[in-house]
């Protein structure tokens, strides 16, 4: 019986699951298995993205048909030719004669070789931005090479914001009946799935990923359609944060990966009491057994964690075996950006320490811990202290927990000299699901101009800090000193969660990310996709790369002391004195009463009391 599943009002999933895999490729176990995704667009012309893998071919086409309701199928669009995505190429050809398949110069070479057959006729080669209009819809397509094939393009719906990303953005497991991302539990279920795919299958193509993520940067992408694993729809930030990361081989996590190679237990042992000092330290640990995990496994860790201890036993003057596999992996998968330490194991000729070294010194960037440790059999009790070194040595190499942030509760900082500093006054805009909204900050910051990033911090829970968390794409609008109060109240005294703050904007004006700006009273607009993010409790600090600027007048950029200066109306003194009033700083509302409680929250602008004064 058919499975399909609706997408959008014209595109529908086709795909299959394969549960009764046990090693993908023929190399990662798979428990929870895999899923072949391709997608039907049901425009005035039919287009199948990919098709599936012979396991599954039945299953398949049977969608296929379904979705199709007794229509032809106009164009097949071949992103990736690997067999698990283009099995069914020869039986699509024999159903459906008059179907012409659009893909590269290099897919339409392998067709030739991995199904024997030359189907130059039926093929339509295409390029870097090429596009194909299909009734309603406009598709481009963008290179992808060495993503991981040579062949791979992914495709871009221009008029949905559709991303059909070939192999990136995919994960092993099988759907289980859903197919959105947003219907699991990301951080929990589904990121070690994503970042095993990733790390084992695309790993080694960093730059390559990296140069996908600069094309992307550019569309405006609503829905990510990989070919395995869950469509994205929401939070596209999440698994984009993810990649940007993987790409450049950074660590995920400040701690220390232990994996130990162990014949008696002697070599476990070593590891064991490392882990527990370092816990002793408090730096995270986890330890793995290289004979007992799977290879695929312990390579998601290493590309998870900032420090690898590699603890090994020798066996005929070699490195234990599953470790000595594991060591090439590594440096086959490019592992950059690490610091290593080696724990060696040999009872009369130890040699496992200095191979281990020379095979993972071919990897770049990478920091060797000088403390190492050398076994004879056991380690010993005149031993402790080199374990006491090592530990020392590699916590002093990891950040620490930031420190309670208190002053303020100690007495000991007077808001009035924060406001000494010099800031700009901006408004930060978002759009997501077809809405937009914006409001006012002071907290846009160049950071670095090699590449060109900027910091903006936001407070948490409002409507636009949650548009930028779910698309990970805002706008700077740099106010100047002629913009009006209206602005300000417009932007900064109410939520959009209750009015359309740019109702009054006409016509709209949208930068390449495709987020909304102001025209009017800004000198320029900086457009901007998040790279990281940093949690301050009661706000969030952006990181973020600059996609787009440019000025719109030459009029001076307001600041903070301007606007209070100059644009915010002056609180009129009081005419019944019998009654104090306290005015808020930022935004100048008004509270009546003798005295003004200690937990007071300003409802306008939500500042406590202490930016309230006496007038």
């Amino acid at each position: 019986m058919y499975l399909i599943k609706k997408i959008s009002q014209d595109l529908v999933w086709v795909g299959a699951n394969d549960r009764r895999l046990s090693l993908f490729e023929g190399v990662y176990s798979v428990p929870e298995g895999v899923s072949y995704n391709a997608y039907l667009l049901d425009d005035e012309k039919t287009v199948l993205f990919d098709t599936a893998d012979r396991a599954v071919k039945h299953k398949f086409i049977e969608n296929l048909q379904e979705a199709l309701a007794g229509r032809n199928l106009d164009y097949l669009v071949i992103q990736h030719l690997e067999p698990d995505h283009s099995a069914a190429i020869p039986d699509l050809l024999a159903r459906y004669p008059h179907m012409k398949m659009v893909c590269t110069a290099k897919a339409l070479a392998l067709i030739k070789q991995f199904y024997h057959m030359d189907v130059a006729e039926n093929t339509l080669i295409v390029k870097e931005n090429d596009t194909l209009v299909t009734g309603r819809h406009t598709l481009r397509f963008i290179m992808a090479p060495m993503v991981h094939w040579p062949e791979v393009m992914v495709t871009f719906d221009e008029t949905d914001g559709v991303l059909f990303s070939a192999d990136a953005f995919g994960s092993f497991g099988a759907l289980n009946g859903g197919l959105f991302a947003d219907e699991v539990d990301f951080e929990r279920d589904y990121l070690p799935e994503v970042r095993r795919y990733y790390t084992n299958i695309v790993g080694k193509y960093g730059i390559q990923t990296a140069a996908l993520l600069h094309k992307a940067a550019s569309l405006k992408i609503n829905m990510i359609c990989p070919l395995h694993g869950y469509v994205w729809r929401k939070n596209l930030q999440d698994i984009l944060l993810k990649y940007d990361l993987w790409s450049r081989y950074e660590p995920e996590s400040a701690g220390v990966m232990i994996v130990y190679g162990s014949i008696y237990g002697n070599t476990e042992n070593a590891a064991e009491i490392l882990s527990a000092r370092l816990r002793d330290l408090n730096v995270k640990t986890v330890m793995v057994d290289v004979s007992a995990a799977s290879a695929s496994q312990i390579i998601a860790e290493a590309f998870r964690w900032s420090h690898l201890i590699f603890a090994s036993a020798t066996t005929n003057m070699r490195i234990f075996p599953a470790m000595e596999a594991l060591v090439h992996d590594l440096a086959a998968h490019n592992l950059q950006n690490r610091t290593i330490g080696i724990i060696q194991n040999g009872s009369w000729a130890p040699a496992s320490g200095g191979l281990i070294r020379e095979k993972l010194s071919a990897c770049k960037h990478i920091t060797w811990i000088e403390s190492a440790l050398n076994l004879q059999s056991a380690l010993s009790e005149d031993q402790l202290p080199q374990i006491e070194a090592m530990a020392l040595e590699i916590a002093r190499g990891i950040s620490p927990a930031p420190p309670v942030c208190n002053a303020s509760a100690a007495g000991l900082v007077e808001p009035q000299a924060l406001f000494k500093l010099s800031y700009g006054l901006y408004i930060v805009t978002a759009h997501d699901g077809g809405k937009d909204n914006g409001c006012v900050t002071n907290t846009a910051i160049q950071v670095t101009d090699n590449p060109i990033t900027i910091s903006l911090t936001m407070r948490k829970g409002s409507l636009t800090y949650d548009m930028m968390m779910r698309t990970g794409l805002f706008n700077v609008s740099v106010l100047t000193q002629d913009a009006p109060f209206s602005i300000f109240q417009r932007f900064g005294y109410q939520s959009g969660r209750n009015i359309d703050k740019f109702a009054e904007q006409q016509p709209e004006a949208r930068a390449e990310n495709g987020v909304v700006y102001l025209q009017e009273h800004v000198s320029g607009v900086i457009a901007a996709k998040v790279l990281q993010t940093v949690d301050c409790q009661t706000h969030t600090v952006f990181i973020a790369c600059v996609t787009q600027a440019f000025a719109l007048s030459d009029t001076p950029s307001v600041t903070y002391q301007y606007y209070q200066d100059h644009i915010k109306p002056k609180v009129k003194p009081a005419t019944d004195t019998a009654v104090k009033r306290f005015a808020c700083k930022i935004c100048g509302h008004i509270y009546e009463g003798n005295t003004l409680p200690d937990d007071f929250i300003c409802p306008i602008c939500k500042h406590g009391a202490s930016f309230f004064e006496a007038v």
